[in-house]
Order: C-alpha cells, then sequence, then structure tokens
C-alpha cells in the first residue's frame, strides 16, 4: 500500500524479485484519489479506506495461506487501521516510514487554502488528493489512538534515522502502541531517508520473507 502521493507502481519493482515470487503472491493497489482509483477525490477517513481495501484482500485471503500488509508512508496508517477493522483477514504488518503519531504530525499551514474550492482545482489531480488527506490525518490518526491495543498481529517496522518527511520517532511510537502484538521488530538504519521502497528494498524483502516464516 503506497503513500501520499503515490500508486500502485511505487512497489513495481518487486514484481521482478524472484525470491519472492518463488515463495509470495504480490498485490499491490491505488488507494482512492490516486492512480485508476478515482485520481484526484482523495479520501480523507482511514476507516473508508479501509472499508474499500477490504473486498481485495478478502479476493486474496486463502484458507491456510498468510496475508501480509505492507503500508509505505500513509499505506502505514491504513495498514493498521485495516489491522483494527478487519483483525480476521491480516496475518502480518510491515510498517515502512509510517505516519502513525498523531503527535509527529507537522503543521503546514498551506495546506488549508489547497483544500478551498477556488484553488483546489488550480492543483494537479495527484496533489489535490494528496494535499487532502494529509490536510486531515492528523485527527484521523487521534481517532486511531485506542484501537492500537487490539491489533495482536506480529509486526515488523522499518525506519530511518534520516527520514525527513515521517519523523523517525514514528518508530518508538509504534513499539509503544503495539502492545499486544505476537511480536514486535525494529528496523532502525541510521543512514536512510523516507524512501525505503527505492533506497533499500532488501529491508522490505527480508521482512516479508521473515512474516512468511514467522
Amino acid at each position: 500500500v503506497h503513500g501520499s502521493p503515490g500508486s500502485w507502481s511505487a512497489f513495481v519493482d518487486f514484481f521482478k524479485d524472484s525470491t519472492l515470487l518463488q515463495q509470495v503472491q504480490m498485490v499491490s493497489v491505488d488507494r482512492p484519489g490516486f492512480g485508476n482509483s478515482g485520481l484526484g477525490n482523495g479520501e480523507k477517513s482511514l476507516e473508508r479506506q479501509a472499508f474499500y481495501l477490504k473486498p481485495i484482500v478478502q479476493q486474496y485471503k486463502k484458507k491456510g495461506q498468510k496475508l501480509i500488509l505492507i503500508g509505505h508512508s500513509l499505506g502505514g496508517p491504513l495498514i493498521a487501521r485495516m489491522a483494527m477493522d478487519y483483525p480476521e483477514l491480516i496475518d502480518g504488518l510491515v510498517f515502512v516510514a509510517p505516519s502513525i503519531d498523531p503527535k509527529l504530525e507537522p503543521h503546514e499551514w498551506y495546506r488549508p487554502l489547497g483544500d478551498f474550492f477556488v484553488f483546489k482545482y488550480l492543483l494537479p489531480n495527484w496533489l489535490r488528493a494528496s494535499n487532502r488527506e494529509i490536510l486531515y490525518l492528523k485527527p484521523e490518526l487521534e481517532r486511531m489512538l485506542p484501537l492500537w491495543k487490539t491489533i495482536r498481529q506480529p509486526c515488523i517496522v522499518i525506519q530511518g534515522s534520516k527520514d525527513v518527511l515521517v519523523h523517525p520517532a514514528n518508530a518508538d511510537f509504534a513499539k509503544k502502541m503495539l502492545e499486544n502484538t505476537q511480536s514486535i521488530e525494529l528496523v532502525i538504519r541510521p543512514e536512510m531517508n523516507h524512501f525505503v521502497p527505492w533506497s533499500n528494498p532488501d529491508l522490505i524483502q527480508t521482512a516479508i520473507l521473515k512474516m512468511v516464516r514467522h
């Protein structure tokens, strides 16, 4: 599940990974407002985004097989919301530089202007969708606070210390809030920035294979 902005193609290189292809079936999606999912019409509600993602997850959830969700950046809180709302469908979570702590969301004064009727249709479709969901992300994350304790699936959190888009302390928030999981592993790299799927794909590959073996 990609971040904001983004599309399913953020993970396209993983579909060429022969090691993964031997062990897992991979599916990548366009979240609402991006790619072929109503480009420009962003969805601010993470609960609704999870509801839209549910039929796809159900389609690939097969008896006896594990279903693992990987979420990068704003895809992180969405996979958490999936585990909160539909725990029976999810067997593991891999958070990649996730925006999950409401207290760490930056206050960006210009975002309300981008959602104002006069201005928003001057923005490119992808930027309009991104601005809308980021503008409302903090209250969405606050609504999720009491639900973190319901997540029980094993989790891996991948975070770079040089991430300037998502505060590295989001990893500490994950460790604190995921207190009831079967297991949680933090993978912290001091030299790594926000763009993990492109700069450090091996960390995601390793996380997937660990989940398969868990």
